[in-house]
């Protein structure tokens, strides 16, 4: 993607303007980012969707005059267990459309001059008329599409965060909105973290929401650290605790301060290793999420002449990102140097590399290809 070229899908700006200008600064509506735009799954799809024991699914219904005055629940929802359409005020949420609907993810892919370390999932939600979840605030960016019919959002810039009291959902107690606007099929609304928002169906709607990760200091910490103690005995070797000049304690529940010193020393050394951290970051990255599998399948011992003729792409349940010295995919890390590196990363960012690039990797490249095919994890171009 040439960052540098203005788009329509961000109002005629480059990505490197709107990263400048507004990511994570402030809202940016835009009239028509996709003219023409209609629904990648239709209603009945959706439903369907929503069906699946692997899909994410939520339901949200406002309950006018009782208390708390909303229901949530978690799905999945067979159809005859859906409000009928008629019932107004009713939404249900599907998270992780890319993972099961190639077009979706080809769309989710349009906003990939964000790095794919951040780009999380589209989410698709359908309402009813007046359906929605109420004001709240995200902690992530999103992209707001307007795929079917019309939502009316109100924005503002919120200082207080209080939450309503007794609600099933996170509805501020007291939103104050700057802003209105009405989106039609084909508009966007980027909206910066913590930026609070309520989107109301006008009529029936579906909105495509575009939503980024951001993990947390401590969730960070956490999968890091757990991943370098699972390396530790190589990364930083065996080396026993010796206290040849421990004295004679008369407390002895007292944990001796030369202990604690060499506890520290060992957790030190095993954070100088830069690669060792890189490696346990893009293994987090990219693992994939819980409710994601993949078909292994058999594969003849000509796979690699195919996919040398017809070239290959990546599942689009697939994470593949890279770094200096490694490439990663699906949870796991391999060292990458010279062509074969370029043309691992080129995979990595494009999602596809032709027969004749395929051609060009070495012989132990092209079986760590074909082992990752036989996982499902990439197949031959059609």
């Amino acid at each position: 993607m040439d960052v540098t070229q203005a788009l329509p899908l961000l109002g005629g700006i480059s990505p490197q303007v709107f990263m400048k200008r507004y990511w994570q600064k402030k809202p940016l509506l835009v009239r028509q980012a996709v003219p023409g735009f209609k629904p990648l799954l239709d209603r009945a799809q959706l439903f369907d969707l929503a069906a699946n024991e692997d899909a994410q699914t939520r339901m949200v219904i406002q309950v006018p005059g009782s208390q708390p005055g909303w229901r949530f629940k978690h799905g999945p929802f067979q159809r005859r267990a859906l409000p009928p359409l008629k019932q107004p005020g009713w939404t249900i949420l599907v998270q992780g459309v890319d993972l099961h609907h190639d077009r979706v993810h080809d769309l989710m892919n349009q906003f990939r001059f964000v790095p794919d370390a951040r780009l999380d999932d589209l989410m698709i939600s359908f309402a009813t008329d007046g359906g929605g979840v109420g004001p709240h605030y995200d902690s992530y960016d999103v992209f707001l599409l307007q795929a079917q019919g019309q939502r009316r959002w109100r924005i503002g810039r919120q200082k207080d965060l209080n939450l309503q009291p007794d609600v099933p959902l996170k509805i501020l107690a007291n939103f104050e909105p700057e802003a209105e606007y009405v989106l039609e099929p084909g508009d966007l609304l980027y909206l910066p973290p913590r930026y609070a928002h309520d989107g109301i169906a006008v009529g029936e709607c579906m909105t495509y929401s575009v939503g980024f990760r951001i993990p947390n200091r401590a969730e960070l910490a956490r999968e890091l650290l757990q991943r370098l103690a699972e390396e530790a005995e190589d990364e930083v070797g065996v080396s026993l605790y010796r206290d040849p000049d421990q004295p004679a304690v008369d407390q002895p529940a007292e944990i001796p301060p030369r202990m604690l010193e060499f506890a520290q020393n060992a957790l030190q050394d095993a954070l100088q290793d830069s690669r060792a951290l890189a490696r346990g970051l893009g293994e987090y990255l990219t693992e994939p999420k819980p409710n994601v599998w993949f078909e292994a399948r058999s594969v003849p011992a000509s796979d690699g002449q195919t996919l040398k003729t017809c070239g290959i792409q990546l599942d689009r349940r697939t994470r593949m990102m890279f770094d200096v010295h490694h490439v990663f995919i699906n949870g796991e890390s391999f060292s990458a140097s010279g062509r074969d590196a370029t043309l691992m990363r080129a995979l990595a960012n494009d999602r596809v590399l032709s027969g004749r690039d395929v051609a060009k990797l070495s012989t132990q490249a092209l079986e760590l290809l074909t082992s990752w095919c036989a996982a499902g994890w990439l197949e031959a171009k059609a």
